[in-house]
């Protein structure tokens, strides 16, 4: 059923930051772009509750992001531009099990699933790490490692390359393709877009293209950028 907004806006201290959004998300890789203080990222924490519409209504798979919050939650994993705001544990391996206790797993199997996690996003040798002597990049991937462990079916990534360098966000990248999630990702790197399957543009709170890339890129340069 993918995810539907209807009738939204959000409002802020008296300030409409989105309005007027009517849509429904379906492809596996969406894009979203817009100046700074453009309402991309409140549309990006509206999918999975972070934030609720002042008016009108967000669901994902049928799922009000209002009634049923747990739920959406569950189906919807969110990174963060600064993976610091969502690193829990101070060793890599007790926070990659973070996601995975509480949900009435055997303490073996958290183990086992926690490896599995580790190796397939190359981190593996990064277990026994302390978090905050990670690099940059290490800590991206390891946020994006900790989400995914969950296996949600959505992935909202909100810049989640602003901080890294060439490197890094290309690591990022490769990831993101390897990936069986719907993706949704909000980014000012245009080059991150151009073989997504579709691209929302947002100006002052409203959405002003919604293409596919080779349409919706000149247009945000030509516009917006």
């Amino acid at each position: 059923m993918g995810i539907r907004f209807d009738a939204v806006r959000q409002s802020f201290d008296g300030r409409d930051v989105l309005s007027d959004l009517s849509l429904t998300l379906a492809e596996r890789r969406i894009g979203v772009i817009g100046a700074n203080g453009s309402g991309k990222s409140s549309f990006a924490r509206l999918i999975n509750g972070l934030s609720l519409p002042t008016d009108g209504r967000v669901t994902v798979d049928g799922l009000d992001t209002r009634r049923d919050a747990k739920e959406v939650r569950a189906r919807v994993g969110f990174i963060f531009q600064n993976p610091d705001n969502q690193i829990v544990f101070p060793i890599v391996h007790e926070d990659v099990a973070f996601g995975l206790t509480g949900k009435g797993r055997a303490r073996a199997e958290v183990a086992a699933a926690v490896e599995a996690v580790l190796a397939r996003y190359g981190i593996d040798h990064l277990r026994d790490r302390q978090t905050h002597r990670l690099s940059g990049g290490e800590k991206q991937l390891l946020a994006l490692a900790g989400v995914l462990a969950t296996e949600p079916a959505y992935l909202v990534m909100d810049e989640p390359t602003t901080l890294l360098d060439l490197r890094n966000t290309r690591r990022i990248r490769a990831l993101i393709d390897t990936l069986d999630q719907t993706v949704v990702l909000v980014t000012h790197d245009l080059s991150l877009l151009e073989d997504f399957e579709r691209v929302l543009v947002f100006d002052e709170g409203r959405l002003v293209a919604d293409d596919v890339p080779a349409a919706a890129l000149p247009f945000y340069v030509r516009t917006c950028g």
